[in-house]
């Protein structure tokens, strides 16, 4: 049976092997599930399991595409999926707090994290709020200390998404005081990963505001915070980028560290969460600090590569933001090669309408609006992409 779109794992399946251009007989030497499981899995003989579905969402980069598929096929055989809101705020509201609800409650936060990326962002953010509203009435009721528990790290990551989409839509102010929330749950919750996302948030928005000393400062307070775990990865590509703008060295160290414990770290069970950092995220950041310090060919690279893994089977673009920012880093590639007309193409192709984070656009945009300055003063064409850039 297929699930509610009508897409099975098994056609997923298909479809990005071949859009890799990949053999069934390649996909089992990458996964070591043998050539006529893997076929069989495809023509819905049999039924994908957790591993599986991991093992060729990391093969394939399918960047978590393949993994929801597969729980998309479990949800319909079940008739049900865990984040049907209807039966589990009913559930929330006559304060059930029983195991089987708060883990339906957690699923519902994670799939919220994974629609981060490319849903609207003002349907997400009231979506994200109304969720904490839920949470928080049944903080203020009696219930057990593991409930609640449970409770404050829910209402932890909810905050941190609502935050994230906050700042997204230039609400400063309202994304700093969601992200002191979130940090004040993650800290009564004894939860240090909500706690290095929180000092995340702070490198992200000083970062973006130009404050890059105390964006390295709030990168190296968040891996003191949440040693060896995801968001440790994450503070050091900020610590990088911010680095990178202060013109400081030592940049291939501290990218080489980052790549080496993720590494080490398993792969995220869903890599489309927006607080999981995977090896196709950790190519993103890489581009981004090979481009301020100038390595136009590595730069370059990993902009292709990001695009290419972040684009479905039938072209749908899986993470417009990060796409968009690589367009603009292929950009100042081409700028610097001369090509102007092709940087401002790549430039306003970034700039397009969709989902954006448009805090973190304008800075990187402004820094391309900066290098065709230097490179081509006075030229129609930079008029053109400065004019477009002011209605970001």
């Amino acid at each position: 049976m297929g699930n509610t779109w009508g897409v099975t794992f098994g056609s997923r399946l298909r479809e990005y092997r071949g859009h890799r251009g990949w053999s069934l007989g390649d996909l089992s030497r990458a996964t070591n599930y043998s050539r006529s499981y893997l076929s069989n899995i495809e023509n819905g003989r049999k039924t994908a399991t957790d591993d599986l579905a991991s093992a060729c969402d990391r093969a394939l980069k399918a960047t978590g595409e393949l993994i929801a598929a597969a729980r998309q096929d479990v949800a319909a055989r079940l008739n049900d999926t865990p984040w049907q809101t209807a039966e589990l705020v009913q559930k929330m509201q006559v304060s059930d707090t029983t195991s089987a609800t708060l883990e339906q409650l957690h699923a519902t936060v994670e799939e919220l994290c994974c629609q981060y990326n490319r849903r609207d962002a003002l349907g997400l953010r009231e979506e994200a709020h109304e969720w904490l509203q839920h949470v928080g009435v049944l903080l203020r009721r009696p219930v057990g200390l593991k409930a609640h528990s449970e409770l404050l790290v829910a209402g932890g990551w909810l905050a941190l998404l609502a935050g994230c989409v906050e700042y997204d839509l230039g609400m400063g102010t309202a994304a700093e005081s969601t992200r002191v929330a979130a940090l004040q749950l993650g800290l009564e919750a004894g939860h240090p990963e909500i706690v290095g996302w929180g000092h995340e948030m702070t490198a992200w928005f000083a970062l973006t505001q130009g404050r890059f000393r105390q964006a390295v400062a709030a990168s190296l307070k968040g891996q003191e915070a949440a040693p060896n775990s995801s968001v440790t990865v994450q503070l050091k590509a900020q610590e990088a980028k911010a680095k990178a703008r202060l013109g400081e060295a030592g940049l291939t160290v501290l990218l080489e560290s980052g790549r080496d414990m993720l590494q080490r770290l398993p792969y995220p069970d869903r890599p489309d969460n927006h607080f999981k950092v995977d090896p196709a995220k950790w190519d993103y950041y890489s581009m981004d600090v090979h481009r301020m310090a100038g390595d136009n060919e590595q730069a370059a690279r990993y902009a292709q590569e990001v695009i290419r893994d972040n684009t479905a089977p039938d072209g749908t673009e899986l993470s417009p933001m990060r796409i968009s920012e690589c367009r603009i880093n292929l950009g100042f590639v081409a700028g610097r090669e001369g090509d102007l007309e092709q940087a401002v193409s790549l430039g306003m192709e970034g700039l397009k309408e969709g989902r954006q984070s448009k805090v973190h656009l304008r800075m990187v945009a402004a820094e391309l609006d900066q290098e065709l300055q230097r490179h081509f003063p006075g030229e129609s064409h930079v008029r053109q992409f400065e004019d477009a850039l002011r209605s970001v």
